[in-house]
């Protein structure tokens, strides 16, 4: 599985931005796809996932509220629809892809990882 990240960049605070990210190769089977972000020095931080079948979604407490997660599953897409950006929100984004089972495959198992797309919120 390929995974390939855009949208990224500079954002003010209380701005928007909207990530995306296209999936290839092994892409039949998924549990879900989901964005994961990164501050350096820090451990990286679960942001969003989506079923890939139905209609769950799941996200952290920080961004619930602000952050939308989509999904066209006929161009193997998903999307993170960032709104009322903080300073805090800066990080590298990550798209990931699970290919778990149950009704918590979202909490872990993420095999597949994008290479990131920065986003950086000024205040």
């Amino acid at each position: 599985v390929q995974l390939v990240e855009s949208g990224g960049g500079m954002a003010e605070t209380g701005s928007s931005l909207r990530l995306s990210c296209v999936a290839s190769g092994r892409t039949s089977g998924f549990a879900g796809l989901g964005w994961f972000r990164q501050v350096p020095g820090k451990d990286r931080e679960f942001v969003a996932a989506i079923a890939w079948s139905g209609l769950s979604k799941y996200y952290a407490d920080s961004v619930k509220s602000r952050f939308t997660i989509s999904k066209d599953v006929d161009k193997n897409m998903i999307y993170l629809q960032m709104n009322n950006l903080k300073p805090e929100d800066s990080a590298v984004y990550y798209c990931v892809a699970n290919f778990g089972a149950g009704a918590d495959w979202w909490r872990s198992g993420y095999g597949y990882w994008g290479q990131g797309t920065q986003v950086t919120v000024s205040s």
